[in-house]
């Protein structure tokens, strides 16, 4: 632990609120900073976690005019969606804010007009598209047309989806403005700009010389930057969404989502903390660290020093900006655009209680050095084989042959034997590993490590048997249960940082109110005598079934996608007649009739709490009355469901959602742009009339 530093201040990377979080967006950035500043309060240290929403920019307009509602509907909609989705991971922020937000606003808006003050910004004259029918300079991601290096259509005015390739508004063919579909024109307008190039030459002494420590990754991608030269980059653009310029003759003009977005760091710090937040950012004693993935780079490591460096008074910079590689999804690149991911919302939905298996599946499998891919077998195997297999099972056996030879209390030790002694003599190398791959940003070896531990722990009770010695050596079996259940506690402390919830359940078994990393590594946490509580099974094994329903709609979305493809090349137009699903596989006519489809009537409609997309419908399908809960809450109100006649699968096997039992599936259609519509009859029927 580096003594010359009395705080650590660690950010992670502000999540764009025009969408849900999704896994690589976890593994590549929030489950390493927990981690991270999970193992710095255990070890005593001062910390604050600093994130929130980034809240502007032109996705976010283009998402409101997608939806027909507002930028901040947009906004408050995905912000309370990613902070309710962290809170229930178990991602320890201090403070989760946003940049809409009026302290962020007030944050921003001086922190330019001081650099626009002290001469920091040059201005030029630049010829944009613009859209005469609208009368607004169009964004770089409201012009489209055709992509001038794979001539695929739609592609964006920076960047083409098909072939990957980055792009300027002026190299595209045949461009066409999305808000109006006319052809734009070329219009002259003024913005500032950050002279990046006058801060080459520290920035290549702060980096490229004091900074070599920083990982591959980061150092290799900042010298390329500085090696081909960097070029004034503008902080202002034309929307009407976003933080205004506080200058006169800004009409019209809002801040380059870059430039205000990595100042909500700051603000949000003002926030958690009005009077003492300065010295978080002004004083050598802090230690900033931020986590982010590789495609912020720059803006982390060249960009926002630039602007702490040009706006002086005191601010530090960042020690380590220990970015991560990306992580794919079954062999492909996650995309959010085509619903290509693992959103954790849905993830906490359909896997309650196995918030920690996500998180050391990511960490395990971490793009640290390189893009990794996460399978949903991999998950399976990590679970039912690590975590079960080994941690689980040898927690499990410890405590429960524990209560069963010397009810519940942990035994005195007696005659210690070589293999004892070898084992507990190992746990402060072990602490040592992980403390020294966690300070140098390795948190995959680092939690590697910490199941070396439970490894051990497992095959010492398995080759000592004292199930076996019971009948004839109790002394023997005192002291492998004592040393077993030292190594338990001592398994408490090594995975808090990465497994919370589990440990948590783990001090509950083994009655411990509080773990403190100075602690690890002793051979008594538990003194003799004292009283364990009932085992709990820490894991559960994850079947077959479930891993085959993610699979299937993993299938289902590269169907969707491949076949929307194949229409969008067919005709060149995104004006395309609707695109439908390919036709499955075929059924016999037993296996049709093994359906029972019948009508019901809607009774009571309620959400389900802390999820954003499942109703819980209470229904008459006349023959009983029964729930069925239903991921329909995006597309229709509580409210709407109310007496509403529906068709159900009535007998599909019941299955616990939420810990609510939902018995039966709504028929519902989906449509080309993704909405789902409720499959009703015609005219109204009997409750139970069958369909088919």
């Amino acid at each position: 632990m580096d003594s010359k530093f009395k705080r650590h201040l660690v950010t992670a990377a502000l999540p764009y609120a025009n969408g849900a979080v999704h896994i690589g967006h976890l593994a590549g950035v929030y489950v390493p900073a927990d981690i991270y500043c999970r193992y710095l309060r255990m070890r005593g240290q001062d910390v604050r976690f600093i994130c929130g929403s980034d809240e502007h920019g032109v996705p976010i307009t283009i998402k409101a005019r997608q939806n027909n509602c507002t930028p901040q509907e947009i906004v408050d909609k995905y912000h309370y969606i990613i902070k309710d989705s962290f809170e229930r991971l178990g991602i320890s922020f201090d403070i989760y804010s946003r940049t809409s937000s009026k302290i962020h606003h007030k944050t921003a808006s001086e922190f330019f007009k001081r650099l626009y003050d002290q001469g920091n910004f040059i201005e030029k004259e630049s010829e944009q598209y613009y859209d005469q029918e609208t009368g607004q300079f169009l964004a770089d991601r409201y012009i489209t047309g055709t992509c001038p290096k794979c001539s695929a259509e739609n592609a964006y005015g920076d960047q083409c989806e098909k072939c990957g390739s980055t792009l300027s508004p002026t190299e595209l063919i045949n461009p066409k403005s999305t808000l109006s579909g006319n052809t734009p024109v070329m219009k002259k307008t003024s913005h500032w700009y950050l002279p990046l190039d006058q801060y080459e030459p520290w920035l290549k002494k702060w980096i490229l010389e004091q900074h070599k420590e920083w990982k591959v990754n980061v150092y290799g991608q900042c010298k390329s930057w500085l090696d081909g030269g960097l070029q004034p980059r503008a902080v202002s653009r034309d929307l009407d969404w976003g933080v205004p310029v506080p200058v006169d003759g800004a009409q019209g003009k809002v801040l380059y989502v870059w430039f205000d977005a990595p100042i909500g760091y700051i603000s949000n710090t003002i926030e958690l903390m009005p009077e003492g937040w300065e010295k978080w950012w002004k004083s050598e004693d802090t230690k900033l660290v931020h986590f982010i993935g590789k495609d912020n780079i720059v803006f982390h490591c060249i960009v926002f020093p630039s602007m702490l460096k040009a706006y002086g008074d005191g601010f530090i910079l960042p020690e380590n900006v220990p970015a991560n590689e990306f992580l794919n999804l079954e062999g492909n690149k996650i995309s959010t655009s085509r619903n290509w991911a693992v959103w954790l919302h849905e993830y906490l939905d359909e896997f309650p209680g196995k918030e920690d298996v996500l998180r050391y599946v990511l960490c395990a499998n971490a793009p640290e050095t390189k893009d990794n891919d996460f399978t949903w077998k991999d998950f399976q195997t990590r679970n039912n084989s690590e975590l079960v297999g080994i941690f689980g099972n040898f927690v499990n056996r410890a405590v429960v042959l524990t209560h069963k030879y010397f009810g519940g209390v942990v035994p005195a030790t007696n005659q210690t034997e070589e293999t004892d002694n070898e084992i507990l003599n190992a746990i402060p190398s072990i602490r040592k590993n992980i403390e020294n791959n966690l300070e140098t940003y390795h948190f995959r070896e680092a939690l590697k490590e910490a199941m070396n531990l439970a490894r051990l722990g497992n095959k010492y009770l398995t080759e000592t048997e004292p199930w076996k010695l019971a009948k004839t050596d109790m002394d023997r079996v005192a002291t492998i249960l004592n040393v077993s259940l030292q190594i338990c506690a001592n398994l408490a402390i090594a995975f808090e940082p990465f497994l919370p919830h589990t440990t948590s359940k783990l001090k509950e078994i083994l009655n411990l109110d509080t773990t403190r990393w100075e602690e690890f590594g002793k051979k008594s946490i538990l003194e003799s005598g004292h009283k364990l509580n009932e085992a709990k099974l820490l894991f559960e094994k994850i079947e077959d079934s479930q891993i085959e329903f993610q699979i299937n709609k993993l299938n289902a979305t590269k169907e969707s996608n491949d076949a929307a493809g194949h229409a969008a090349n067919k005709t060149g137009d995104s004006g395309a007649p609707a695109t439908l699903a390919p036709q499955k596989e075929e059924c016999t006519f037993d296996q049709f009739m093994n359906m029972d489809i019948r009508t019901a009537t809607v009774l009571e409609a309620e959400r389900v709490p802390k999820t954003d997309k499942l109703l819980k419908l209470t229904i008459d399908t006349g023959l009983d009355i029964r729930t069925i809960v239903s991921g329909i809450a995006e597309y229709y109100s509580a409210q709407e469901m109310v007496g509403k006649q529906i068709c159900i699968l009535a007998n599909l096997a019941p299955r616990k959602i939420k810990g609510i039992e939902s018995k039966g599936m709504i028929l519902m259609a989906s449509e080309q742009n993704g909405k789902m519509k409720i499959v009703t009859p015609e005219e109204r029927l009997q409750n139970g009339a069958s369909i088919g």
